[in-house]
């Protein structure tokens, strides 16, 4: 059987990928081994980009309605927290949410829009052709062959994709081990509750359903030694020992450990065989931002490989997803392992190395800002292509108030959206494939657009181009130029 894309996981990456592709006319198979989606929540955070990410579809209200909205993050579990509602986002704050639902919202999606979903199947290696990639699975039914034209590895840290590839996954090894439960509160502390000191870190996060998760680190999981599996007396003994209490903890819904073992694909894209998600990067889970980096992997991609297919972008296109992507990736693994470093500093130094950082974060708003942003993945910008270029080139397009829409609501997965803001529609002639324009009357700018007369907004929400040009025709030409990196002429 014959696809444009075959992606290989069915995890909340995977998932995206699939449905951005759909969304584009593309047709694409993703193939699981799981038979049933996995009842264990593992990624519960939900960042403000990835809110704008799936606002820009309009399929983001049922995750703001059933998440539990936080009003901050953490860095290091300082004692001071990051106040997300600073951030210049719509949704300045994180979602708690369970990955089994995100993945069951996602998974409805690209089904919903004709993705054919696979469970039960895996695949088990590939064959590269000049002209098509033959990804070979196995299922119920015995082995089967499908013929695609690229194939994408949202497989996790395991990948089978990435192996058969021969991509390099260079790293550090695990030299400290977290744990977790998802447990029943009868006594819960206060929300965004966290503890810190020569007794370990701990903290605790409300979820859907009356669950908490209880996450942290005790000076002796400072080892490389596997102790076992994680059971609830080891837990109620580990937050008793910080917190004084075990908050009435009963019913385990999960208990888990896992290491910080890190590590970073050397490449994202080979022939025709792509990575995203943890296939790409694997780190300790600080903050909660895997599945957040990886969905934005998705986003990057996905539009990519439509335009490629399609036909009006040119094959070189797909390099850019290693260019732009990889630096991401080596930031998050670069920045969780900062961020055990202060979350297992419990020697009087390490402990004095923390108060003075939560400080600077208190009296230092821009410090907070930075940091929230950069969690958050809104601070992400993608180098441009010419040295010229203003400086909102590559940057998050934010959620401009365009009349009586918002940007977000334009943004399309098969096109780039053209904004008009001469106030006169004198870019409303401008065809090509590819491309939708919309002209902004009224338009009320904020400061970082106060001069710009027109911008191209790629169709993962960052800005390709941006101009002040105030001659109609030299407007239209670097609009031209802005367009031959990505669109056949």
């Amino acid at each position: 059987m014959n696809y444009q894309v075959v992606v290989a996981g069915a995890g909340p990456v995977g998932l995206w990928l699939a449905g951005e592709l759909r969304r584009a006319g593309v047709t694409v198979a993703v193939i699981e081994p799981r038979a049933e989606r996995d009842p264990r929540s593992r990624a519960l955070t939900v960042h403000p980009r990835t809110i704008e990410t799936f606002a820009s579809r309009g399929v983001h209200e049922p995750f703001v309605s059933e998440g539990i909205p936080l009003p901050g993050g953490h860095f290091g579990v300082l004692d001071s927290r990051l106040d997300f509602r600073r951030l210049p986002s719509p949704f300045p704050y994180t979602l708690a949410m369970p990955q089994e639902r995100t993945e069951a919202l996602l998974e409805g999606q690209a089904a919903g829009l004709g993705a054919d979903i696979r469970r039960g199947h895996e695949v088990t290696g590939f064959t590269e052709h000049p002209d098509h990639i033959a990804v070979h699975t196995t299922g119920p039914h015995g082995p089967t062959t499908l013929r695609a034209a690229y194939l994408v590895g949202c497989d996790g840290a395991h990948s089978t994709v990435r192996t058969a590839a021969g991509i390099d996954y260079p790293g550090t090894p695990s030299t400290v081990l977290g744990w977790l439960g998802d447990v029943i509160l009868d006594q819960p502390p206060v929300p965004g509750y966290s503890y810190f000191g020569p007794a370990g870190t701990l903290m605790a996060v409300p979820m859907p359903g009356g669950l908490h998760r209880l996450v942290g680190i005790t000076p002796r999981d400072l080892t490389t030694t596997w102790p076992g599996d994680l059971t609830l007396e080891e837990l109620r003994e580990n937050v008793s020992s910080m917190a004084g209490t075990d908050f009435g903890m009963r019913d385990p819904v999960w208990l888990s450990r896992y290491g910080n073992a890190t590590r970073l694909a050397d490449r994202y894209r080979k022939g025709r065989v792509f990575l995203a998600g943890d296939a790409a990067h694997q780190h300790f889970p600080a903050g909660g931002v895997g599945m957040n980096v990886g969905i934005q992997d998705a986003a990057n991609l996905a539009w990519k490989l439509a335009a490629t297919l399609s036909g009006w972008a040119p094959e070189g296109l797909l390099d850019t997803y290693h260019a732009e992507r990889h630096p991401v990736g080596a930031d998050l693994t670069a920045t969780s392992r900062a961020q055990v470093a202060l979350m297992t500093a419990f020697t009087p130094e390490g402990l004095d190395l923390r108060g003075l950082l939560a400080r600077l974060i208190t009296t230092l708003p821009d410090l907070n800002d930075r940091l929230a942003a950069q969690v958050s993945s809104l601070a992400v910008t993608y180098p441009p292509t010419t040295p010229d270029a203003h400086p909102l080139t590559g940057t998050r397009a934010p959620d401009l108030t365009l009349g009586d829409t918002g940007l977000f609501a334009l943004l399309r997965a098969d096109r780039h959206l053209l904004l008009d803001l001469t106030g006169s529609d004198r870019l409303a002639g401008y065809t090509r494939a590819g491309l939708h324009i919309h002209t902004a009357t009224p338009y009320q700018p904020p400061a970082d657009f106060a001069d710009v007369r027109a911008i191209l907004v790629r169709p993962d929400g960052h800005i390709a181009w941006a101009s002040v040009e105030r001659d109609d025709t030299a407007l239209a030409d670097g609009l031209t130029a802005a367009l031959t990196t990505t669109h056949r002429k």
